[in-house]
């Protein structure tokens, strides 16, 4: 058993927990000394999450490049050229050298809506910098980020409280 240079983990399906769990390995990253930056692809600045503030106040780089949920824009063309802005701001970061670890949060999604194609993003993440690790996020993963991935989680809902008519609760949800 031998120790890589860097990893890919890639958290996918319907269940939550897929960012939490990133934000997670954020957090130890950090406490390590590495260098860790994120990539948000669909939440927009309009909503002020724990994950933000932490990572303000840890010092830890942040991009939140979509402009909100895809059910809320009201330019689904705008949103998508948002989507392909925040994927070459995050392919610049891949191949930079700068980075210990990178969260691409929710980039699944920019794939599945054709803002970018699965190959461009395959190949961003398997030419990254020799010791950038990388988590993705998001539901309906393709094939080939299951292939390229080193770690695969799928997150399984079985029971949601928002089901039963609960509203998103601060520090639970974001």
């Amino acid at each position: 058993m031998g120790i890589a240079d860097s990893i890919v983990l890639l958290n996918t399906g319907h269940g939550k927990g897929k960012s939490s769990a990133a934000f997670g390995v954020m957090s130890r990253g950090w406490a390590r000394g590495w260098r860790v930056v994120v990539v948000q692809f669909i939440k927009s600045g309009k909503y002020k999450t724990g994950e933000k503030k932490l990572a303000d106040t840890l010092g830890i780089e942040w991009h939140t490049l979509g402009d909100g949920f895809t059910w809320e824009s009201t330019d689904l063309d705008e949103t998508a050229a948002k989507g392909r802005h925040a994927f070459g701001v995050a392919r610049d970061l891949l191949i930079s050298g700068d980075y210990d670890l990178i969260i691409l949060d929710e980039l699944t999604y920019a794939i599945k809506y054709d803002w970018v194609r699965e190959d461009e993003v395959i190949s961003a993440i398997t030419n990254r910098a020799k010791k950038t690790n990388v988590v993705i996020t998001g539901r309906d993963a393709t094939d080939g980020l299951i292939e390229i991935a080193d770690t695969v989680t799928e997150m399984r809902k079985i029971k949601h409280a928002y089901d039963q008519g609960i509203r998103a609760k601060k520090g639970i949800e974001f």
